[in-house]
């Protein structure tokens, strides 16, 4: 497999692994969190950076946000040259693959919507995220959201931060609940920006180890079912001051998002 840095384009080549509905539970939250705005974009463009070996990533992703926008554009962007010429076949209205990495080669300048960057930024250091974070931001719309993070193989756990133009605004863990021990798990997943802060004395671990203690408490839930053992640990997590952002229809998916400030560095 190629590796190193990639001629004409921002960025290192990743080990491009993937697999069909990986990124499931992040396009989901993506598809109810931007309806609004993917519904009134007049460019309702997303970009999948970093799709990997295979573009089933930017397939599913057209699919669940054309279930709000029938008119949304999903751009594959991969700086692996090998790996664009393999998704060409998939190529069809609304969707096509580039080759490019963070300077995103969006042609006429048009900018995203979305920009959803998942387990692109996993092998780089923790210095560069910020500087990968703002050349990021500078390319979206007007009320667009960069989605970066990272999942296991098959996606069943999976932390990601939504950012705006203007910063960093919340983290969401999201999990399936049948596979889950305890939400700590979760930290393994944890993005680049904070996977080396699971410590104590670090906001995240606070959270982490307060989280576990909901958890705890909430086990005599257990026979009604790991969902319901979940929506009675974030309301305890809420009670306690966190600042929870969603509701209960998504704390039902075996999700919670918090404001980005109580978890940052």
């Amino acid at each position: 497999m190629s590796s190193g840095r990639a001629v004409g384009a921002v960025g290192t080549v990743t080990r491009g692994t993937t697999n069909p509905n990986r990124l499931r539970r992040m396009d989901r939250w993506i598809a109810a969190t931007l309806a609004r705005e993917l519904r009134g974009a007049a460019d309702p463009l997303a970009v999948d950076l970093g799709y990997g070996a295979a573009p089933w990533t930017a397939v599913e992703l057209l699919t669940r946000l054309r279930r709000v926008r029938p008119q949304a554009e999903v751009a594959g962007v991969e700086i692996e040259p090998a790996r664009v010429a393999a998704a060409l076949p998939y190529t069809r209205d609304g969707l096509t693959f580039l080759h490019g990495g963070f300077e995103l080669p969006l042609p006429g300048g048009r900018r995203p919507l979305l920009i959803r960057a998942a387990n692109v930024l996993r092998q780089y250091d923790e210095a560069e995220v910020a500087g990968v974070w703002a050349a990021l931001r500078a390319r979206l719309a007007p009320g667009g959201l960069l989605v970066e993070g990272t999942c296991d193989e098959i996606g069943r756990r999976h932390v990601w931060v939504a950012l705006g133009p203007e910063g960093p605004r919340s983290i969401t863990f999201a999990t399936r609940l049948g596979s889950l021990h305890r939400p700590s798990d979760l930290a393994e997943r944890l993005p680049k920006a904070l996977i080396h802060h699971n410590v104590p004395g670090e906001p995240v671990h606070t959270f982490l180890t307060a989280f576990d203690r909901a958890w705890a408490s909430a086990a005599p839930l257990s026979s009604l079912g790991a969902r319901q053992r979940w929506i009675r640990a974030v309301r305890d997590l809420r009670d306690q001051g966190w600042p929870v952002l969603d509701g209960p229809t998504r704390w039902r998916q075996g999700e919670i998002t918090l404001a980005w400030e109580s978890v940052a560095p």
